[in-house]
């Protein structure tokens, strides 16, 4: 018999934080995020999420056994931004489909005894943070703050009576060589079409810098389905994050007339690091991230996009263009753009039109109650 219990004490905390590593340590595509990091998830004294929404975490035990693990979420600022009485779900983890029927139903009764009408997931807490069950691509490691799951965890939703709502796209430059000469060819056309300056951030002024990446963040993703803004306090805890990992010459600024027209952030892969050392940066996991320059070889673009009066000009297609070169030029082979939706035409095409190849679908799951 499956039964599921609050997480009630750090012990608890720290077997729902391990569970992962424990049941996906002989995936050879499994990277073992930072453990660190995933304390600080959990703890409302370094997640800003918890100013705003409700993260509890919940363990499914059969007899001693601890055999999954999922969390309720509740988003204040997402269902005041678009009028929803939504619950949501997050960070599940399950051996088989008995656990996974357990922990759906016990989130499922704590959303309805909360007043909410619908549950989604996973988001592991919001759309500002890793979403979507993954549904292809399993022997893929995932780039650098993305999501990863076993075949089978879509499969137990579904099950469930969730339906997909949405997919998000990760499109991939398998080759940058390979497109270089194609998306070049459409950017110079841009160029030769529009006035307009691409800079390099400057890290010197690093709190300005990323009050623009702010704006233009806000303003281009405002109407995105399920998009909710960041608060002040997300944006600097995510820069502060940003800051140790990013490279000033692979984040740009489009500019017309000295007014920032768009944006492209891409980071540095360090899961390729991640993956040489089991969660813990002691006693090794330094050496490996000493020599991460040497060990990178891949990037992704989480950050591509345009205010709305300067779309439909090409612009996207400028900044993939000089994000690829100077990526190249760094030692950057291998780039993904992720996650667009699926039907945010104004990205996908362009991307498209690069080259670029959609080689991994994230879907999030809905289900009335």
């Amino acid at each position: 018999m499956v039964t599921a219990v609050s997480v009630a004490s750090r012990r608890d905390l720290k077997v729902f934080i391990e569970l992962p590593y424990r049941l996906h340590r002989h995936n050879p595509a499994f990277v073992p995020p930072l453990r660190i990091d995933e304390w600080a998830k959990f703890n409302p004294k370094k997640n800003p999420f918890y100013q705003h929404g409700r993260i509890d975490p919940i363990l499914a035990k059969r007899g001693h056994e601890i055999v999954g693990r999922i969390a309720s979420i509740d988003d204040d600022n997402h269902n005041r931004t678009h009028g929803d009485n939504t619950g949501f779900f997050g960070f599940f983890e399950a051996v088989d489909d008995e656990v996974a029927e357990t922990l759906f139903a016990e989130v499922e009764a704590r959303a309805r005894a909360s007043g909410r009408a619908a549950l989604r997931g996973p988001l592991n807490p919001s759309m500002n943070d890793g979403a979507g069950f993954q549904i292809d691509a399993f022997e893929s490691a995932p780039f650098v703050m993305m999501p990863q799951n076993p075949p089978a965890y879509p499969e137990y939703a579904e099950a469930a009576g969730y339906r997909k709502i949405k997919d998000l796209y990760a499109w991939r430059f398998f080759a940058l060589e390979g497109i270089g000469e194609r998306l070049a060819r459409l950017a110079d056309r841009v160029r030769k079409r529009q006035q307009f300056t691409v800079r390099p951030a400057d890290m010197r002024n690093f709190a300005d810098e990323l009050g623009r990446l702010k704006t233009v963040y806000g303003e281009a993703w405002e109407k995105n389905w399920g998009q909710v803004r960041y608060t002040d306090a997300e944006f600097e805890h995510l820069g502060s994050e940003l800051k140790l990992i990013v490279d000033p010459e692979l984040v740009l600024f489009l500019e017309v007339d000295d007014e920032v027209a768009g944006v492209a952030l891409a980071i540095p892969d360090i899961n390729q690091v991640f993956q040489r050392f089991n969660g813990r940066l002691l006693p090794f996991g330094i050496f490996h991230l000493l020599r991460r320059k040497q060990i990178i070889n891949r990037a992704r673009l989480p950050i591509l996009g345009v205010l709305p009066k300067f779309r439909n000009r090409g612009f996207e297609l400028v900044l993939i263009d000089e994000i690829a070169r100077r990526g190249l030029a760094r030692g950057i082979l291998e780039g993904e753009l992720s996650w667009i939706l699926e039907d945010n035409d104004g990205i996908n095409k362009p991307i498209r039109a690069t080259g670029a190849q959609i080689y991994k679908t994230y879907r999030l799951y809905q289900k009335p109650l």
